[in-house]
């Protein structure tokens, strides 16, 4: 059971959210907050699996509240939830800690499927969002892949930039899942990447 934290001052959305995904037999609404002040605070208290985080909240913003959070609980995912698509909003959340993030419009399923993601500790972002992502990164200068990386490593990032997690990689590479968690570890070392969502960033800039 994934238990979530739903963050949000629009109380009638949070309440709207609750409901579509209570219908979800694997998904617990296990609180909620209405600014990040109360969302850090329940954070400590609830010790949520996942937490949906708006951007834009009175008291503490979201993006605040995602860094604190991340900082001192960096086992709880940060999915952001919100209207905005401006493109500091995405970079400084993924940078301070969010591991996914999607607009409101997206459909239920979609942010289901999203939770589930981001609870196995992979990144989900949407296409839009994606797409501003990429192209807020510095082009690369001189040689674009380091040489420390071995051709099995970059063989793995490539399909890390391509979206996939350690099971299909594994079986694209006739791999172990244990192997390639191992790889990822590695790359992540090599190219100091703080998690994954970042080495999916570098990957589809200097490898896709």
């Amino acid at each position: 059971m994934i238990r979530l934290l739903l963050v949000d001052d629009q109380e009638i959305f949070r309440q709207g959210l609750a409901t579509m995904l209570s219908v979800e037999a694997d998904l617990e609404i296990a609180g909620q907050a209405a600014n990040g002040q109360e969302a850090i605070e329940a954070a400590k208290r609830l010790q949520p699996h996942v937490i949906l985080m708006d951007v834009q909240m009175p008291v503490c913003n979201g993006i605040q509240a995602t860094q604190t959070i991340h900082e001192c609980y960096p086992w709880i995912r940060i999915l952001v939830l919100t209207t905005f698509d401006e493109d500091d909003y995405i970079l400084q959340s993924l940078q301070l800690g969010a591991l996914g993030y999607l607009l409101k419009r997206t459909p239920a399923p979609e942010i289901a499927a999203a939770i589930r993601s981001v609870a196995q500790g992979y990144s989900h972002l949407g296409p839009t969002i994606a797409a501003k992502a990429f192209s807020q990164l510095k082009a690369p200068t001189g040689n674009s892949v380091p040489d420390s990386l071995s051709k099995r490593e970059i063989e793995v990032l490539k399909l890390v930039g391509e979206g996939k997690n350690n099971p299909e990689i594994s079986q694209e590479l006739c791999l172990s899942e244990g192997t390639v968690k191992n790889h990822v570890t590695q790359i992540l070392s090599k190219l100091e990447l703080r998690d994954r969502i970042a080495a999916v960033l570098w990957a589809q800039r200097h490898l896709l």
